[in-house]
């Protein structure tokens, strides 16, 4: 499924650098920086608990004055915590995960902008697309998802091994400043809604009987940490997916592919 929807979204990216290849003329590459933070079973609604900092690369085509695609790469981090989440507390479950995510987004700017324009140097913009990205929860040094915390490796309930690369649509709101001739800077808040709910590891109920967890066994420690649960307890919320957001600046430098300055000027002005 994500091999056919990765090209999915290369052959569309294909076909729109076609259609505009006239107007086409500007490639931005640039970096990242700030934060990220995630929402889930161990943070319902506190949007930037926990952020935590991220980074990445990316490289923008201008198809005109008012739409762009972009590809980036961000690499950042996310934690929860049942204690400080204000949903079952006493879970004493808790998570941090790296996540590497692979997107592919289409711009829209609300003003006519390109970066060294002197009429509208500053445009808000809003964006969408389409991600890939990995992840692998973590708690106390030991990584989560081999252990099977909600009875997947002994198929409780019917519950399978959940797979650490999931889809996400990203969408997100920013402002491009144009600093330069070439340089422009972008400030961006972008959400992603993901199509897993084991980001933080936790979905659905606990499946053993805390009373009789033994402190040596660390895969039946980390399914019920304060060993007081029993089977079909509620241990997260199956009916909502997770979701993570990057937050920052990034700040790019512009290579004009069409070399005809009269070209330029009529597709800018």
């Amino acid at each position: 499924m994500i091999r056919r929807s990765g090209r999915s979204v290369f052959l569309v990216f294909v076909l729109l650098s076609i259609s505009h290849s006239v107007k086409s003329q500007d490639l931005e590459v640039g970096f990242t920086g700030g934060g990220s933070y995630y929402l889930g079973d161990l943070n319902p609604a506190k949007h930037f608990q926990n952020t935590q900092f991220a980074y990445g690369l990316m490289a923008r085509y201008c198809l005109d004055t008012r739409w762009a695609v972009k590809l980036s790469v961000t690499k950042g981090k996310v934690k929860g915590d049942a204690a400080t989440s204000g949903f079952l507390p006493d879970r004493g479950l808790s998570f941090s995960s790296n996540i590497t995510d692979i997107s592919g987004i289409i711009e829209f700017n609300f003003m006519p902008y390109f970066t060294g324009s002197r009429m509208n140097r500053i445009s808000p913009y809003i964006y969408t697309g389409i991600s890939v990205f990995f992840f692998n929860p973590v708690s106390n040094g030991v990584s989560l998802q081999s252990l099977g915390t909600e009875g997947q490796n002994i198929g409780y309930l019917g519950r399978k091994p959940y797979s650490t690369t999931a889809m996400s649509i990203p969408f997100g709101l920013g402002l491009k400043i144009s600093l330069a001739k070439r340089l422009s800077a972008q400030a961006y808040w972008e959400i992603h809604k993901t199509f897993t709910d084991y980001l933080d590891d936790v979905s659905t109920t606990y499946f053993l009987n805390g009373a009789a967890i033994k402190p040596g066994d660390p895969a039946a420690v980390m399914s019920d940490p304060t060993r007081n649960h029993t089977p079909g307890m509620q241990r997260g919320n199956p009916n909502s997916n997770d979701w993570y957001a990057f937050v920052g600046l990034s700040f790019t430098y512009k290579f004009n592919l069409l070399s005809s300055k009269k070209c330029r000027d009529l597709h800018h002005h």
